[in-house]
């Protein structure tokens, strides 16, 4: 009897287990594909901005971002968190209330943040008064996100991550029409490399981001209307005598949010530092104004771009799994919040990892490939780059799981610590070095490899159990190492027989892809239930098995 029981359990902690896995690969699939549509539109952007334009944008995208961290980039998290452990505990009034308070917080922190960047924006952007219109026309897309937030966290939260993957998707594909459609037509009117060309391409691109996240709104709206119904049964049919009372709810969130906030602002206040400072340095040693805008269009409409699509996928895992660790660690269950813990990790480095060494191999054909007529300087960012993509993904991951288990002000700590080393670091290479661009990359490697750093010694002092380093970082890094040298000789090779660079790359990317999942499946010694847990892992272990991968 008791030998059945163990084993019923074990069947409900695998289906859980694999119900996550399933989640995160669903969400991490969207991520993968919103970045790939983002990828592909900023080529015919790139055509029509130039590094100019890219660089008025990239300045204004960068203060918008941190003024949407600030104001209502926490929400899904704690929204998220919050709901989950409370449904965990069969609490679904307070989770309920959870989400009505979450919309107060929304309306005033989104209000007041989109006004101060709309009257503020002459001052933010001082360094380029030509990307002023563009924070402008950014600014009410910070009040419009915070809904889209709210409504993610909570679907999140009932472990439904479909509704979120598609509205990523349609956020994306509204961006990218809107953006080329409206920066081509307020563009139009001026010559092509002038400097009000430029600005108002930047302009119409930013109108592009605004009309991505209404779309995203319109859909999750629709879907949140059809999982109503359940939700509020659940809620009517909850008997628990011990329903908190909005205020201390309320103080709750805000509890939750506040370090949240903080860890994100400092987590990501990166690039608009960067750009403040690599602005302010390059002009004491004299470059003038166009040519810091397109050596940071360069980097921001470029280098930023492309290492960013991996990271999609280390986001969409950690938020896939915070209601999964948040609700075990809720029940004080530490075997399966360990658990869910490295199965996080591993999910993240199994892709990112191989997806970043491609990156470095193939970083001048990508370059060509998207932005055509690029500056080579694009190229060489990415050969010196591609590695911070790795720790950007740890990182991530590591600030969704301790955050899931409350540690919340863990990030915070490591998170400024690396950002007040990295400004320094900053600071000596663009003063006393010519390497300018390249700092900025430099740079974002320091502070990539800090937060990596000090978030693995967080998890090491507050973690449940013992990490799989080897099948987290050791088998996938000795995987991708191999598979970029058969890359590297792929590709060379594919280009000097057929004399097509395009061609090349794609043959090469294909063999990557095919070597890897071959060598990972080698070198990290998975199980068949192993494998079964995985998204697609039906498929995974057909391909396996036939040819003898596992046994």
């Amino acid at each position: 009897m008791s030998t059945n029981t163990g084993t019923a359990k074990k069947g409900k902690l695998s289906g859980r287990g694999s119900n996550l896995a399933l989640q995160a690969g669903i969400l991490a699939g969207a991520g993968i594909v919103s970045r790939i549509i983002g990828l592909l539109y900023r080529s015919p952007l790139y055509q029509i901005l130039g590094d100019e334009g890219n660089g008025y944008y990239g300045s204004a995208y960068a203060i918008y971002a941190m003024v949407i961290m600030i104001a209502t980039y926490s929400i899904p998290t704690a929204v998220s968190k919050l709901v989950a452990g409370k449904i965990a505990m069969g609490q679904y009034k307070s989770a309920r209330r959870i989400y009505y308070c979450t919309f107060i917080y929304v309306v005033i922190a989104g209000a007041v943040a989109a006004l101060i960047t709309y009257f503020g924006a002459e001052w933010f952007v001082s360094d380029q008064p030509n990307a002023v219109l563009s924070l402008k026309i950014l600014a009410p897309t910070i009040f419009i996100s915070g809904f889209l937030a709210i409504f993610r966290g909570y679907l999140q939260a009932y472990n439904t991550m479909v509704p979120t993957s598609i509205s990523q998707i349609i956020e994306q594909l509204a961006n990218a029409v809107v953006s080329i459609v409206a920066a081509y037509m307020l563009a139009k009117p001026f010559a092509a490399g002038t400097t009000e060309h430029a600005k108002y391409g930047s302009a119409g691109s930013a109108m592009g981001t605004g009309a991505g996240v209404l779309g995203g709104l319109i859909f999750i709206l629709f879907a949140y209307a059809r999982r109503r119904k359940g939700i509020m049964e659940s809620v009517k049919n909850d008997t628990s005598p011990d329903t908190e009372s909005y205020g201390k709810l309320f103080r709750i969130i805000i509890a939750t949010v506040t370090p949240i906030v903080v860890a994100a602002v400092v987590y990501n206040v990166l690039t608009p530092i960067d750009m403040k400072v690599f602005y302010v340095v390059m002009k004491m040693k004299g470059m003038d104004s166009l040519e810091m805008a397109k050596l940071y269009g360069i980097y921001s409409g470029q280098y930023t771009v492309l290492t960013n699509l991996p990271l999609a996928i280390a986001a969409s895992v950690g938020i896939a799994y915070i209601p999964g660790i948040s609700g075990a660690y809720a029940r004080n269950d530490m075997q399966k919040t360990n658990k869910l813990l490295n199965q996080a990790l591993s999910m993240s480095m199994l892709v990112t990892i191989p997806c970043a060494v491609g990156m470095g191999v193939l970083a001048k054909p990508i370059i060509q490939l998207l932005f055509s007529g690029a500056d080579p300087m694009a190229a060489k960012c990415m050969y010196l780059g591609f590695i911070s993509i790795v720790f950007f993904a740890q990182s991530t991951v590591t600030n969704s799981v301790l955050q899931a288990m409350g540690k919340v002000m863990a990030p915070v700590i490591n998170a400024t610590l690396a950002l007040v080393i990295h400004v320094v670091v900053l600071v000596v290479m663009l003063y006393c070095t010519d390497w300018a661009l390249y700092a900025l990359v430099f740079g974002s490697i320091v502070n990539s490899l800090l937060i990596c750093i000090f978030n693995q010694r967080s998890l090491t002092k507050y973690k449940t159990g013992k990490m799989d380093n080897r099948r987290i970082y050791v088998a996938p890094t000795i995987a991708s190492i191999f598979m970029g040298v058969v890359t590297i000789i792929v590709y060379e090779g594919c280009r000097k027989l057929l004399g097509n660079w395009v061609i090349a790359m794609f043959v090469a990317v294909f063999v990557a892809i095919i070597f890897y999942a071959v060598a990972i499946l080698k070198a990290g010694g998975y199980t068949e239930e192993e494998l079964l847990n995985m998204p697609k892992g039906g498929l995974i272990v057909r391909f396996a098995k036939k040819f003898r991968l596992i046994k």
